[in-house]
């Protein structure tokens, strides 16, 4: 899932990046409202989740709420902000955010919220994958291997390891490119090496083979890669 972070304040926006990447979100941070609106307006669709503080340079974050809303897009927006009065937080929901955080907040609250805003604006998707041997649970970001009947031996990965390979999960059968991998799964504005989706796929394939994991990512050379789940039932 990518969320847009709009924080100004670059220790709290540094920390709140921190944590997301920790629960395996992909984060685009940018501390300006003027450059946040940029964002939103030529990538706008990426985007699950929005977090805007509401004291911004450029433009507040309750313009930019107003002129999303104005464009008629649901973008769900947690608002942030050290106003803590009635009448602040009226003014916030009627300019069109769903929910609203006063500072300072623990980062558990934060995660909360952010978890309620994705199950009232996504389809209900399952929490856990099974592909042959293996279950991802995206709940607990964890991986298990079966090794027995009532027994499993957990996966460690990176959390770009994980992105990837809930990407794949999500999407099986289809071919996906190394560009569509970076547009889905790396920050905006980032500039990766050449590589690194390749190394990333070695490494998340040597870890799954390491633990026994029966998952066929091929690579459809010249292209990308796919993930082949076999209709069993056939």
């Amino acid at each position: 899932m990518r969320i847009l972070l709009v924080e100004d304040e670059p220790d709290l926006g540094a920390a709140i990046e921190r944590n997301l990447h920790q629960e395996a979100y992909v984060v685009d941070w940018v501390r300006d409202g003027t450059e946040a609106e940029w964002y939103l307006l030529s990538r706008g669709q990426e985007y699950t989740v929005a977090i805007f503080d509401w004291l911004l340079p450029g433009q507040t974050g309750i313009e930019l709420c107003q002129k999303l809303r104005d464009r008629h897009n649901s973008l769900p927006i947690l608002m942030l902000t050290a106003k803590d009065s009635i009448e602040d937080r009226v003014a916030g929901l009627d300019a069109g955010a769903d929910d609203y955080l006063v500072k300072p907040f623990g980062t558990s609250e934060l995660l909360a919220r952010l978890r309620a805003l994705q199950r009232r604006s996504l389809p209900i998707q399952p929490q856990q994958l099974k592909v042959g041997n293996m279950t991802l649970d995206c709940g607990t970001h964890e991986i298990y291997i079966d090794k027995a009947p009532k027994e499993a031996q957990k996966i460690l990965l990176t959390n770009k390891e994980f992105q990837i390979l809930e990407y794949f999960l999500r999407h099986p059968d289809r071919i996906i490119t190394r560009d569509l991998i970076l547009d889905r799964l790396w920050e905006f504005g980032i500039e990766p090496t050449s590589n690194v989706v390749a190394a990333q796929m070695r490494r998340l394939r040597r870890k799954l083979e390491q633990y026994g994991c029966q998952l066929p990512i091929e690579t459809i050379y010249g292209i990308g890669y796919r993930l082949s789940i076999k209709d069993e039932s056939k």
